[in-house]
């Protein structure tokens, strides 16, 4: 039987460490999932600023961090999660993973790469961000694929292993691919076109014609991760206590907007915590 958890925080970053810390010390049956720990931007900070008590670079930083994970006995579940779906309780899906949790806390942060044009407008209509679970429907058809990290060339490969043509866009250098129906680019498209359905990438150069896209990063958009999240310039719109448009669904971090700042994320992860908690109270959870 699977296990439904009271919460599941979804986001390997600084807001979702810190409403793991606080539902384990509520001692909350909790799942943390993410597809990286702390990220490699927080990593190779040069100096960490504006987080009290804290003097160094980001390795400090992280490798403190880790330290009390350690001590705490509080471990991040390494998934990226593709959909949430609203319900009682929630459904996870990260690739062929399925989790189950009473309460959710979304904190995915942002991804620096940023959107492409067209690429939210066609979710779903030819656009997807994950390839185990939508990579058969492009069974012999040309397709793209945009990769934020080499990371995901395991992800290409395995599109291959379906389409006719995969053209990857790596947005990294020395890109490498064992499939011959492989084709790399080094660029970014700059839109995503088409009627009903995806049609063709622009490009610097020109156009590109494909029968979908696939946009293999870290982070998905709020709305695309959660049909109904109610969104706003990208950011995902919460009340004081982190609670957002979905009952039982918070939001902590980046992902809710600016400032972009480690002290924002913790604060905004303690909160979500407690308000994921105090939902769970009053639902006798």
């Amino acid at each position: 039987m699977q296990t439904i958890y009271d919460v599941i925080v979804v986001g390997g970053g600084i807001a979702g460490y810190s409403a793991a810390l606080t539902l384990h010390s509520l001692k909350r049956n909790t799942l943390w999932l993410g597809a990286d720990l702390l990220g490699e931007k927080l990593r190779a900070a040069e100096y960490v600023r504006n987080y009290p008590a804290m003097l160094g670079n980001g390795a400090l930083f992280a490798a403190r961090i880790e330290e009390q994970m350690k001590h705490e006995g509080i471990s991040l579940t390494r998934a990226r999660v593709d959909g949430i779906y609203a319900g009682e309780p929630f459904t996870l899906t990260a690739g062929e993973q399925v989790f189950s949790a009473r309460a959710v806390i979304l904190a995915t942060g942002v991804e620096t790469a940023g959107a492409v044009k067209g690429e939210e407008s066609f979710l779903g209509r030819g656009v997807s961000y994950c390839a185990v679970c939508d990579g058969a429907l492009y069974r012999g058809k040309t397709i793209a694929a945009v990769l934020s990290d080499r990371k995901f060339a395991e992800e290409a490969e395995y599109l291959a292993g379906f389409a006719r043509e995969v053209h990857a866009f790596c947005l990294y250098p020395d890109a490498s691919f064992h499939a011959a129906n492989i084709v790399v680019h080094y660029e970014k498209p700059r839109a995503v076109e088409g009627g009903m359905r995806v049609e063709k990438l622009l490009l610097k150069g020109g156009e590109l014609p494909v029968d979908g896209v696939f946009f293999l990063k870290n982070a998905a958009p709020p709305a695309a991760l959660v049909g109904g999240l109610e969104v706003e310039g990208g950011a995902v719109k919460v009340g004081r206590d982190m609670s957002t448009n979905l009952r039982g669904l918070f939001a902590a971090g980046d992902v809710t907007g600016r400032p972009y700042q480690y002290a924002k994320a913790a604060g905004e992860g303690l909160v979500a915590a407690y308000s994921a908690h105090a939902f769970l109270q009053e639902n006798r959870a």
